[in-house]
């Protein structure tokens, strides 16, 4: 006989890290949101999968779906553990940074034009 062949899939069902919950407890978390350790020291009543995601973030901060890359879970599971680390307390989770807006062109327009009503 040989060796059985690894499929990828997982032995249990990644929704098993989250209690057979779906749904995250808050619905502001992103796949860009920031999350960094509130800097509490890992106590044992943290369950595993919570506690591999605390000690991915000592370092410092990751984006969910890096989290999410690094665990190899769905970033949907990973949401539902990150949103119950930061009712607990264990994590601080920030909003990304939105790009910075585009320039109104008839505001530059305008500048441009009082500028050049000074010179004259």
């Amino acid at each position: 006989m040989t060796p059985r062949q690894s499929s990828g899939r997982r032995l249990v069902p990644a929704y098993l890290a989250t209690g057979g919950r779906a749904q995250p407890s808050r619905n502001t978390l992103d796949r860009l949101t920031l999350l960094h350790s509130a800097g509490m020291p890992i106590t044992s009543d943290v369950r595993p999968e919570e506690h591999r995601i605390l000690e991915l973030l000592q370092p410092g901060a990751l984006s969910l779906a890096e989290v999410a890359a690094y665990l190899q879970l769905p970033v949907s599971v990973v949401k539902v553990l990150v949103a119950d680390l930061v009712d607990a307390g264990w994590l601080y989770a920030r909003a990304p940074i939105p790009e910075a807006e585009q320039f109104d062109r008839q505001i530059l327009e305008r500048v441009l034009d009082g500028l050049r009503s000074l010179k004259s």
